[in-house]
């Protein structure tokens, strides 16, 4: 069964007709080409296709894109700004060295933007707290961590809490 659904993706109005047991990444890399979030394990458990939902972090391999209707969806993609530049946890992230292969990098730095939406300056509990639910068997998470700090440091003297 097909039904037609609208939200809201990275700040544009969409439309999509979907088949009703699909879920949220599937369309997202199908249905829109956006292929930022990624499919790690498909249970929830590696973060690797997180995206912003309202805001709120989630695992859109486990969110049924029926529930997507009326919400506003966040992509790593939608975080660009003009002239493509990239967004100041992403440039935090390649200054870091926050990045190794790549693969969970996405979902990090979606989380990351959705803690320092919350906290604006984090400490670093709360921080490994917030990317709890990621994996990565490159970096060691060290790097990571220091990016999201020394993203949040920027942004918070920036003034770009919601860039």
């Amino acid at each position: 069964m097909k039904k037609t659904i609208r939200f809201v993706l990275n700040g544009y109005e969409v439309t999509a007709e979907v088949a009703a047991h699909k879920m949220l990444l599937e369309v997202l890399r199908e249905g829109f080409q956006l292929t930022g979030a990624k499919e790690g394990c498909g249970q929830g458990e590696c973060g690797a296709c997180t995206v912003l939902v309202d805001g709120l972090s989630v695992n859109s391999c486990l969110y049924p894109i029926l529930e997507v209707e009326g919400r506003s969806v966040t992509t790593v993609e939608g975080l660009l700004g003009e002239g493509n530049r990239l967004h100041p946890i992403q440039e935090a992230m390649v200054e870091n060295g926050g990045i190794q292969c790549g693969f969970c990098t996405p979902g990090i730095v979606m989380s990351a933007k959705a803690l320092l939406d919350e906290i604006p300056l984090p400490d670093e509990a709360r921080i490994r707290r917030g990317i709890g639910g990621h994996l990565c068997r490159c970096t060691g998470y060290v790097q990571i961590v220091e990016s999201i700090r020394r993203a949040a440091e920027k942004m918070a003297a920036q003034g770009e809490r919601d860039s």
